[in-house]
């Protein structure tokens, strides 16, 4: 997974690869829950993968795309982002359930689809995703961990095949 780079157990922060950002081509981001005991864990995610389930949120507040931000918006996640900002931001903070897909002529499916809601960090991964993150950690309570994983892991998640790091 040459997008992101794992910390060891002994660091505190996370490095996100972009792929198409022309002011930096790394984010930081830090654990929100960084007490013993929190009960929760960082899942690398397939940065498309969220956003898909993150849409299919019905509380009204699902943001719209990079492109239709205002430029204000823009400048402040990407100064809020910046490498060189001394503050390192804080990593999405998820909640995910899942819910029956539609089926047949808009009636109830039988295939299950993920539902991710955002307590924290919406605007961060969706510009991640605008500058092209493939993968980035979010963390997650424990008891959603594996659904998360399910749903929306990335390729060669080293937390999902060998526990978190």
């Amino acid at each position: 997974m040459d997008t992101m780079v794992a910390p060891t157990a002994a660091e505190a922060v996370w490095i996100v690869r972009l792929r198409s950002h022309p002011q930096y081509d790394f984010v930081r981001l830090k654990r929100v829950f960084t007490e013993p005991g929190s009960r929760h864990q960082v899942v690398l995610v397939d940065v498309r993968r969220l956003l898909q389930c993150a849409d299919r949120d019905d509380t009204d507040y699902v943001l719209k795309a990079v492109d239709d931000w205002h430029a204000g918006k823009v400048r402040g996640i990407r100064e809020f982002l910046d490498p060189d900002n001394p503050r390192v931001p804080e990593m999405p903070y998820v909640t995910i359930s899942v819910r029956r897909g539609e089926g047949l002529l808009g009636l109830i499916g039988v295939h299950r689809e993920g539902v991710v809601a955002f307590r924290n960090g919406q605007h961060r991964a969706r510009y991640l995703a605008h500058a092209g993150a493939l993968c980035m950690p979010v963390e997650v309570h424990e008891r959603e961990a594996d659904l998360l994983r399910a749903m929306c892991a990335a390729p060669g998640d080293p937390v999902a095949e060998y526990g978190e790091v």
